[in-house]
């Protein structure tokens, strides 16, 4: 049941400047041009029918994310096609006509996301450049042109090492002035090691790392709340809920951490919504201090630090509000819970003014705009409704046509679970099946024309040296210019400088910020530091030896690992000693990091072998899994099942290849697999396995020519080992 809500402190009024990102008319993230649910046009419909009355047009083609528009261009993402060659895609449509203009398709790889759950993340369009930013259910960050074309890819599974985003879980990006920024729970090496929810910041033009920032706790699951600006008590900060149950804020230019406030025991999924100082959140999960579900509240925002229960302004818990994010009509707050209830509360109080209830289930956050509130239901039925100040005039109801296939396997109403657009006096909507437009059949919007940012002149002495690039996977020899700037304390951009640079556990020179590598063919990992006026700002380098690599452990000591190595570390990796010899040790472990993927040279390699020694232990008659990967692709001995099984995306079983084989406990065995592109754009993958007290055979075991090739990926290897495994002698060859 809602709680009686409890004044904290008294409410201080503030300024919170607007942080529209667009022109009226666009919507360019799916939380709309303020990245609060709000639209601030007029004339919007107030009804509409299948059968034509206000319906502009509608496509054939549905999807989970939220559409986005900007100018004339409609976005949205979702899956193409099924089986063997099922990818995730963004489709791009005429806003006034609805007719598909583009679509860019593009592969999973190394991921866990089942292939029902594919296209989670909506798109963001920047209003600046015209682009597009996609964020795949597989870390793939993608931009493009407004025609399509792309600009630059970056892995972030292959540079950061997410784990599974639980059934596709995925924030959408967000652009701030030149930076797209995306979130994940990662495990990379060195001091971010540790398994945690990462942002990540990169230059929306190249794709370069700008910053990377962990301002939460130990994540419980992964979150997919959606990331939001705004300005509090002079500071601009970017609001979000975290895996760690908490919300969090950061200052969106560096990264910089400034508040987080724990509430709940799982990840927040909703939107943070502002009014004056104060900051509204909402979750559907067990609260921090007791065991009943869900919660709104409003917090002081304009605090610092790890903040407590004083922050608290107001709380209603028992609403139980995990899906659908809120939105702010002047001194009322709407929001669905779960069970598609619309409640609406006072802003100030906490006090629940009126509810209506819209169906069963909820997914889908609500949108507003002209006075009226705009969402559909998974129950299959799409809402037009009048809030007012004691009840919810219901002006449009409309149930939406049985589903063909779309999300659901059953036959019932079209499911919606996305959140509206609203743009160009409409409003436009996905459901499992179909994308609709409601509103007139013309438009007198305009096209796209760029929109470029307001920013602030920063004032006062530096408080933040940011190095950019800040990520770095470089080779021996190679030289790369970097680049200190100074931010103010309220993470304004005060200018470029000189600064004293320095080396921290890597071999090369740094002269007025150009690195210049050691050209020694060893991996290493470490910092390059620039400091101006005694503030510091740091940079992180992998270097990767070239290939051919053969690796047998023996320079490493007892319990370390190679530093350059992705989520080793979190997988618990380590160098042993077993029979006499050094070997990798998966370490025994019954949790989440049983299951891990290591990577361990640049996403951009292509045409090469890899090869390693596995050995893998037997316990209560279980063994484990163990395998390489090339390319994108994994070889895996699957012990219990004992057979050698070739995928590139493991919950896609149609596209993988498999051949029995026994493997025996405690036995060593050589896996090996080799990856080459050919001349006619595909890709020919062939593995085998054999105990390594034989000869190589001739043949291979596992052949096949993929229809959608991976053209290139980083090597690595794979375990899923609750009582561990080994690795031995890995070699990794460029193809011949």
């Amino acid at each position: 049941m809602l709680q009686r809500t409890s004044l904290l402190f008294v409410f201080l009024a503030s300024v919170t400047f607007a942080q529209q990102i667009g022109a009226v008319g666009d919507w360019p993230d799916w939380r709309g041009p303020d990245r609060d649910g709000v639209s601030r046009e007029k004339g919007l419909p107030e009804k509409w029918s299948l059968d034509g009355q206000n319906l502009a047009w509608k496509a054939p083609y549905g999807g989970r994310s939220a559409p986005i528009v900007l100018g004339d261009h409609l976005y949205l993402e979702n899956t193409s096609s099924k089986g063997e060659t099922e990818q995730e895609r963004v489709l791009c449509f005429n806003a006034d006509t609805g007719k598909l203009l583009w679509e860019y398709k593009f592969n999973l790889y190394q991921s866990d996301v089942p292939p029902h759950r594919v296209g989670w993340a909506s798109p963001a369009a920047d209003p600046e450049t015209g682009n597009i930013y996609v964020f795949g259910v597989n870390n793939l960050v993608t931009a493009l042109t407004k025609d399509g074309k792309k600009i630059w890819d970056r892995s972030i599974t292959e540079e950061f090492a997410p784990f599974t985003t639980h059934g596709g879980r995925t924030v959408s990006p967000m652009i701030d002035g030149n930076l797209v920024i995306v979130s994940t729970p990662t495990s990379t090496w060195g001091t971010q090691g540790n398994r945690a929810q990462r942002f990540i910041a990169l230059d929306k033009r190249n794709g370069d790392i700008i910053w990377v920032s962990t301002p939460g706790g130990r994540p419980y699951d992964t979150s997919y709340g959606p990331m939001s600006i705004a300005t509090i008590n002079g500071t601009r900060l970017l609001l979000t809920g975290g895996a760690d149950g908490a919300a969090l804020a950061m200052k969106p230019q560096t990264g910089e951490p400034v508040f987080n406030l724990v509430v709940a025991k799982r990840g927040l999924n909703t939107g943070i919504v502002v009014h004056g100082n104060y900051a509204l959140l909402s979750h559907g999960d067990e609260n921090l201090d007791s065991s009943e579900m869900g919660m709104i509240a409003a917090f002081d925002a304009s605090r610092k630090g790890k903040l407590g229960k004083d922050a608290i302004k107001w709380a209603n818990e028992g609403f139980v509000g995990g899906f659908s994010s809120p939105v702010i009509d002047g001194d009322r707050v709407y929001q669905m819970d779960n069970a598609a209830t619309l409640f609406a509360f006072d802003v100030e109080t906490g006090h629940q003014l009126w509810k209506q209830n819209l169906g069963t289930v909820q997914k889908a956050s609500v949108a507003f705009g002209d006075g009226k509130i705009y969402v559909g239901s998974e129950s299959g039925k799409y809402f037009i409704l009048r809030p007012h100040a004691d009840r919810c005039e219901v002006l449009s109801e409309v149930e939406l046509p049985i589903s063909d296939t779309g999300l659901a396997s059953q036959q019932i109403p079209e499911p919606v679970v996305a959140a509206s657009a609203i743009a160009r006096g409409r409003v436009y909507f996905v459901s499992s099946d179909e994308l609709y437009a409601i509103g007139p059949k013309k438009t007198d919007a305009k096209p796209w024309a760029p929109v470029k940012p307001a920013t602030e002149a920063g004032d006062g002495p530096p408080a933040w040296v940011q190095v950019e690039p800040t990520e770095l996977v470089l080779a021996p020899g190679a030289t790369v210019q970097l680049h200190a700037r100074l931010f103010d304390a309220a993470g304004r951009f005060l200018r470029e400088d000189k600064a004293d640079w320095s080396l921290d556990h890597l071999k090369g020179t740094v002269t007025d910020g150009k690195f210049e590598v050691a050209p020694d063919p060893t991996g290493q990992a470490g910092l390059i530091k620039a400091t101006v006026g005694g503030v510091t700002g740091e940079a992180r380098a992998r270097v990767i030896p070239p290939l051919p690599w053969n690796e047998t452990f023996e320079s490493y000591a007892v319990g370390s690992l190679p530093p350059q190595w992705i989520s080793a570390q979190a997988g618990k990796f380590q160098v042993s000693e077993l029979d006499g010899k050094k070997v990798l040790e998966k370490v025994p472990n019954d949790t989440l990091f049983k299951r891990m993927r290591v990577f361990m040279g640049p996403s951009d390699w292509a045409n090469y072998t890899v090869e390693a020694d596995i050995r893998i232990p037997e316990k209560r008659r279980q063994m484990g899994d163990a395998g390489i990967i090339a390319q994108r692709y994994t070889l895996v001995a699957f012990g219990n099942n004992q057979r050698l099984e070739m995928n590139s995306w493991q919950p896609e079983v149609k596209r993988a290849v498999s051949a029995p084989f026994e493997f025996k406990p405690d036995t060593w065995y050589r896996l090996k697999l080799r990856v080459e592109n050919t001349a006619d754009g595909k890709t020919r993958i062939r593995g085998k396995a054999w105990p390594t007290a034989g000869s190589e055979p001739d043949a291979w075991l596992i052949d096949r020519v993929d229809p959608i090739p991976n053209r290139q990926g980083s090597p690595g290897i794979f375990a899923d080992a609750q009582f561990g495994a080994y690795f031995a002698n890995l070699k990794v060859t460029p193809n011949q």
